[in-house]
C-alpha cells in the first residue's frame, strides 16, 4: 500500500524506519498499532515496565512498536507469541487496562483494477496512460486508508480480563557444572546432581 509523505516525514516514524533499516508496510502498520495502541490506553512511551505489549507475529512492525512504546526484549516488557497473526496487545500496569488490535484483512485487498494495472506492469506490457491510472489508483487507496487515522487499520477489542505478565525475573548468575559458562540461575535444570545449562542439557 502507497504510504504518504506527510506519515513519512513525521520524526517517530523516521525513527522506526532508522531503526529497522527500510521503509515497508510491515513497519508502518506496527507505527499505526503503536500510535493506537498507546493513544487507547492514555499512556506514553515506556520508561520501565509500566507498559507491555504482546506481538503475535515477529514481522517488520514488531520493530516500530519497540521504538514507540519503549517496550522492549532487553526490559522484560515485550513478549512474543509464535501465532503468525497481525494482531498486538498494549496493556498498562498502571490502570490494568489493554487492548487488543488485529489487522483488519481488508488492508492488503486490492481492487481488481489496480490488481490487473500491476500484473501488467510486472509483465513489462502497460503504455504511459495505464502506468499513470496505476499510480493514480495505488497512491488514492493509500492516502484514503491513512486519512482515517489509525483506527481504519485495527479491529479494537478491549481486554477485560486481563492477567498481565509478571515483571521481568532477577536473579544472579552462576556457572553451568559442564560448560563452565555464566547462566542466570533461573535457567539451569538439575541433572544428576549438577546444574545444567539449556546449551548443555542433551
Amino acid at each position: 500500500m502507497y504510504i504518504p509523505a506527510a506519515i513519512q516525514a513525521k520524526e517517530d516514524y523516521q525513527a522506526c524506519i532508522q531503526f529497522h533499516g527500510h521503509t515497508c508496510m510491515g513497519v508502518t502498520i506496527g507505527y499505526q498499532a503503536a500510535k493506537l495502541g498507546m493513544k487507547l490506553l492514555g499512556e506514553m512511551r515506556a520508561v520501565d515496565e509500566e507498559l507491555i505489549v504482546i506481538v503475535e507475529t515477529d514481522a517488520c512492525c514488531c520493530d516500530a512498536i519497540q521504538v514507540l512504546t519503549g517496550c522492549t526484549f532487553g526490559k522484560g516488557n515485550f513478549f512474543y507469541l509464535d501465532y503468525g497473526k497481525m494482531a498486538f496487545t498494549f496493556a498498562s500496569r498502571t490502570t490494568e487496562q489493554g487492548v487488543r488490535l488485529v489487522l483488519k484483512p481488508e488492508i492488503f485487498q486490492i481492487p481488481e483494477r489496480e490488481k490487473a494495472l500491476a500484473e501488467k506492469i510486472a509483465a513489462h506490457n502497460v503504455s504511459i496512460a495505464e502506468q499513470k491510472e496505476y499510480e493514480k489508483i495505488y497512491e488514492a487507496r493509500g492516502e484514503e486508508f491513512f486519512s482515517r487515522g489509525p483506527e481504519a487499520f485495527f479491529d479494537i477489542e478491549p481486554i477485560t480480563d486481563l492477567n498481565l505478565p509478571p515483571k521481568a525475573p532477577r536473579a544472579p548468575s552462576i556457572a553451568c557444572d559442564i560448560c563452565g559458562e555464566m547462566v542466570m540461575k533461573t535457567k539451569l535444570t538439575e541433572r544428576g546432581g549438577h546444574l545444567v545449562c539449556r546449551g548443555c542439557q542433551d
